[in-house]
């Protein structure tokens, strides 16, 4: 589809430039760095819970920090990304920081996964789900999550008005943003309990 082509071609690009520019030593990081980059994410990992030996999908890994703190808590790290690139600078992050072997890697879209029924423990995301069509990435994370797993995911919420006029309005980092993606709303949350019937919303 047109909205899945403009998804890759904007991170391909993002990833090509990120790419080239890191050295394999500015790819090693601890794992706070990434855990308190923003107020939310530790919280969000310990929704996980234990994950030693289990079998975990990054889904949507994007450059692969959150994989590595994923096998740095000893799970069997299932990881993908839309963009090819990101895919690639993900799986150099992995090797640089000594967990390579426990992160697999590969190309492919929120809403065709390539995973067997049943394949996963605990499945976590950030910032993934609005950019994917929410019925059909519900559908697949429903078929590959076994019974009794977990989904966590941080997700930008659409239903603040403060935040959505300082999304309009007020120029910050990082603003840039394809053109199909768009905050989550109740819409998107009663598509996900369809498949989801106990989800929860912090």
């Amino acid at each position: 589809p047109e909205r899945l082509q403009r998804e890759r071609t904007f991170h391909e690009g993002r990833s090509a430039r990120r790419r080239n520019a890191l050295s394999d030593g500015e790819l090693r990081f601890e794992d706070a760095e990434w855990l308190d980059h923003e107020s939310w994410v530790r919280d969000t990992f310990a929704l996980l819970g234990d994950l030693d030996g289990k079998r975990v999908l990054d889904f949507g890994a994007g450059e692969g920090l959150s994989s590595v703190v994923l096998a740095r808590m000893r799970a069997e790290v299932f990881a993908f990304d839309l963009a090819h690139g990101n895919a690639l600078l993900a799986a150099r992050r992995a090797r640089a920081n000594g967990v390579g072997e426990r992160v697999h890697l590969q190309e492919m879209a929120g809403e065709a996964l390539g995973y067997r029924d049943r394949t996963f423990d605990a499945v976590y995301g950030n910032a993934i789900l609005h950019h994917v069509d929410i019925d059909t990435a519900g559908r697949e994370l429903s078929r590959v999550l076994r019974p009794g797993g977990v989904a966590v995911f941080s997700e930008p919420w659409g239903g603040n008005p403060f935040l959505e006029f300082v999304r309009r309005f007020v120029p910050y980092r990082g603003k840039d943003r394809t053109p199909d993606e768009r905050p989550l709303r109740e819409e998107e949350m009663q598509k996900l309990r369809r498949w989801f019937p106990s989800l929860e919303v912090r």
